[in-house]
């Protein structure tokens, strides 16, 4: 089918439903997600060339936007599950890139296969654009788990999804993680002040941790 059949899997990002089995105020789709960290990516890294990091902007859009594409052959699979070990965080990871790495041997023309193979692997590395990818997912989770913990969501996975991404977050050194925690978080957490759920409790024992 060439490359018709990448494009047309494209659609089922937008079906796939982010923390499956929970209520939610808003569900948010693979897609939406994805579109999100593409856009957070860009102002990080435009943060980290202000201090004078150099950026290879292609290879950004390229993981930021390709980041979760795995996920149409395996689905989200829910945060406190996949962190559950390393063994079983390498075993899913080692599913999802089989399963790219056989869709692209079936589909896509020999000429594109090298290409595809780039753009659609594990982007997350040491490298400076593979650590803003990692931070700018971390952050579409804390605003997801935001937003339902504002409305007053008590489901205790929001709780531990936004406690876990900021703690990962926290740990990265990378000067848009110092403007993130200096500038952006406390702008987040006063505006969840009047959540009927202690937003400012939950942020002060996850940057103390």
């Amino acid at each position: 089918m060439g490359i018709h059949a990448y494009f047309q899997s494209l659609t089922d990002l937008e079906r796939i439903i982010r923390c499956p089995g929970k209520f939610k105020f808003q569900e948010h789709s693979v897609a939406e997600h994805s579109w999100k960290v593409i856009q957070y990516a860009k102002t990080l890294a435009d943060i980290e060339e202000s201090h004078g990091v150099t950026v290879d902007w292609k290879k950004l859009y390229e993981i930021t936007s390709s980041h979760d594409y795995g996920e149409i052959f395996i689905g989200d699979i829910k945060t406190p599950v996949k962190h559950y070990s390393m063994e079983l965080r390498s075993m899913l990871q080692q599913v999802e890139e089989g399963m790219v790495a056989h869709f692209i041997d079936e589909h896509i023309p020999e000429e594109f296969k090298s290409i595809f193979r780039r753009q659609l692997r594990e982007g997350k590395d040491d490298s400076v654009e593979g650590r803003i990818l990692e931070v700018a997912d971390k952050m579409d989770q804390i605003y997801e788990a935001f937003a339902e913990l504002q409305k007053g969501n008590s489901e205790q996975e929001f709780i531990v999804m936004y406690r876990h991404a900021l703690i990962k977050i926290k740990g990265m050194r990378l000067h848009c993680v110092d403007y993130f925690l200096q500038h952006i978080l406390p702008d987040l957490v006063s505006e969840g002040a009047r959540s009927p759920i202690d937003i400012e409790q939950i942020t002060k024992e996850a940057l103390a941790s």
